[in-house]
């Protein structure tokens, strides 16, 4: 088995500033005493049984030459994967560099000094910061939940315009919605809306008929779909989160 050279130090850079420990089929080659071509050709192998894009693991580093050449760069879990078919022997020489790699990781930590007041400063403004963003994120939710209470408070049912206007959006993007989320539909041939027939059971919307004259003075009766009170509250509910 050939000895260590200095592209194992590639696997060092990665010790630090918070960024995943990761090993170089290059550095595992060498341990191992293994071709890096035969290394390279068991990675992408297991890298296709695990079902991972190999493209993220692929690196470089650089020849005696000092020209770049092809590698992978792996975590822990698929380096000791990958090692799992070898020998003893050699299984225990990657597991030896491992510890040494989070020995040397747990070690760059920076350790936050109580008596130095620039630290003690950095710490409170943080704390700051989070307590502030809480406070926001609990007055939004006030607001929310006394929108939500004077929706429901609100007598009888609504048009689809009224109904877009009493939950502050846009007549056509609160339609687009309810169509997406089944609430309504058009019948062929049919110019109104109509609920479906779970959302009239449960009580969020309901039909209502009403005369009116059509373009021969003729008297005709249309059926629409209005929103209930309990409705339009889960409507504001539906209307807050992102439509997937």
């Amino acid at each position: 088995m050939t000895g260590p050279s200095n592209n194992t130090e590639l696997s060092l850079a990665a010790t630090g500033g918070g960024v995943p420990l990761t090993m170089s089929s290059q550095e595992i080659a060498e341990r191992t005493g293994k071709r890096h071509a035969d290394v390279m050709r068991d990675v992408r192998s297991m890298l296709d049984q695990l079902g991972a894009n190999e493209r993220s693991f692929a690196s470089v580093y650089r020849d005696a030459k000092g020209e770049s050449r092809p590698c992978f760069s792996l975590p822990k879990r698929e380096c000791l994967t990958l090692v799992s078919g070898y020998s003893v022997a050699l299984r225990a020489s990657i597991i030896d560099r491992w510890m040494e790699l989070e020995s040397a990781g747990a070690a760059s930590r920076p350790v936050l000094d109580p008596s130095d007041p620039k630290v003690m400063l950095a710490v409170f403004g943080h704390l700051q910061k989070q307590v502030e963003e809480k406070d926001q994120i609990i007055a939004a939710q006030g607001t929310q939940v006394k929108a939500l209470e004077r929706l429901e408070g609100a007598e009888g049912s609504m048009c689809l315009t009224d109904a877009a206007k009493t939950l502050g959006v846009g007549r056509d993007a609160l339609i687009a919605r309810m169509q997406a989320e089944r609430w309504i539909f058009k019948r062929t041939g049919n110019k109104n809306w109509l609920a479906y027939d779970d959302k009239r059971r449960t009580g969020y919307m309901e039909h209502d008929d009403h005369l009116y004259l059509d373009s021969q003075k003729r008297e005709r009766v249309s059926t629409r779909a209005l929103v209930t009170a309990k409705g339009l509250v889960r409507l504001a509910e539906i209307l807050s989160r992102p439509l997937h």
